[in-house]
């Protein structure tokens, strides 16, 4: 019997992406949603299954690989990024992706995080913001808010929360995103960009926990009061939200402002128009300081995606010019070469 091709093949469907695993996550929780456009992105990205793997740390989050029907590693907390890191320089062809949440990922794993923006490692990162300790019970996390009452803060947490955003900007991320489990069509096209870039992918997705700190994001996904509320980035287009798309974003300077539409005083020309190809980081770093804002809605969709050379590539060149250079190479002589001594 002939062999098929690749090109022959039956196309896979989401629900070859499926694994045979009972998911063990709270009824009603947001990673339902999350695992859900996860398994309908994959059969799109071109890429044999045994070609695909996801990386996770310590936490709800990270049963992701057992739900996956792909090759998987958890590891231990925090260090998925290290672990995806190794994967994707010793195997490029691999499609890598990473599920964490912001107390694996903003915490213990915090230094992973900066280095893999900081080397641009071809590779994805999903973090799951939940805004606590979902796994450990309700423990505050480093992106809780001020004030928030947890079994480990009872008088409410004096910390000063992590931004996400900007710190993956200030760690010179090459693709940053925001996305919301409850929008799972705008989540499933954050999916699908961060896979077309080259480079670090980092989305933070909003993620409700219905046992610990339901409704954290109801602002966010409640029909009555989201389109007030999340602004939507689209590339090329003015800044506009509200129902009716009444509301706008004026750049005075470096302060937004938020300007009525229907009044006459401004209309769409006056607005900032979002460029997420912008070689500059300082509007996008503006866009990820509305989350810290209460007067100012939060974006959702591509903050910034910028070209820059992968480590992955850069080591795959310098390896092969070496190896053009001086050869192969051989082990066992590399091993005896310089000093060497026995130990009777």
């Amino acid at each position: 019997m002939e062999n098929k091709t690749i090109d022959q093949e039956v196309k896979l469907k989401p629900k070859d992406f499926a694994s045979d695993q009972d998911v063990r996550w709270c009824p009603g929780c947001g990673d339902y949603s999350i695992l859900s456009q996860a398994q309908k992105v994959m059969p799109e990205i071109g890429v044999p299954k045994e070609k695909i793997v996801w990386v996770s740390g310590i936490g709800c989050s990270s049963r992701f690989p057992y739900y996956m029907s792909t090759y998987g590693f958890h590891g231990i907390h925090g260090r998925a990024p290290a672990i995806a890191t190794g994967l994707k320089l010793s195997n490029p062809e691999l499609s890598v992706w990473v599920a964490t949440g912001d107390g694996d990922l903003m915490s213990i794993g915090g230094n992973h995080f900066i280095h893999t923006c900081r080397k641009n490692i071809d590779l994805n990162i999903l973090m799951f913001n939940n805004e606590i300790y979902g796994l450990t019970k309700g423990q505050y996390s480093p992106t809780s808010e001020r004030g928030k009452v947890t079994k480990t803060t009872p008088y409410g947490s004096i910390d000063t929360p992590f931004n996400p955003i900007s710190l993956a900007l200030g760690s010179k991320a090459t693709f940053i995103a925001r996305s919301i489990d409850r929008n799972p069509k705008h989540l499933k096209e954050v999916l699908t960009k961060a896979n077309a870039h080259k480079g670090t992918s980092f989305i933070e997705i909003y993620q409700n926990c219905i046992i610990f700190n339901d409704g954290a994001f109801d602002d966010l996904s409640n029909k009555e009061t989201k389109e007030d509320n999340v602004l939507e980035m689209k590339h090329g287009e003015p800044l506009v939200f509200g129902k009716d798309n009444n509301k706008g974003i004026k750049l005075d300077g470096f302060t937004p402002k938020v300007v009525d539409l229907t009044t006459g005083e401004y209309s769409l020309d006056d607005l900032w128009v979002h460029d997420e190809f912008d070689e500059s980081q300082n509007r996008a770093y503006i866009l990820s300081q509305f989350h810290d804002n209460p007067n100012l809605p939060v974006p959702i969709g591509v903050f910034r995606q910028v070209n820059s050379p992968t480590l992955n590539e850069e080591l795959e060149k310098q390896i092969k010019f070496q190896i053009e250079k001086k050869g192969k190479g051989n082990l066992e002589s590399l091993l005896f070469s310089g000093n060497t001594w026995e130990v009777e």
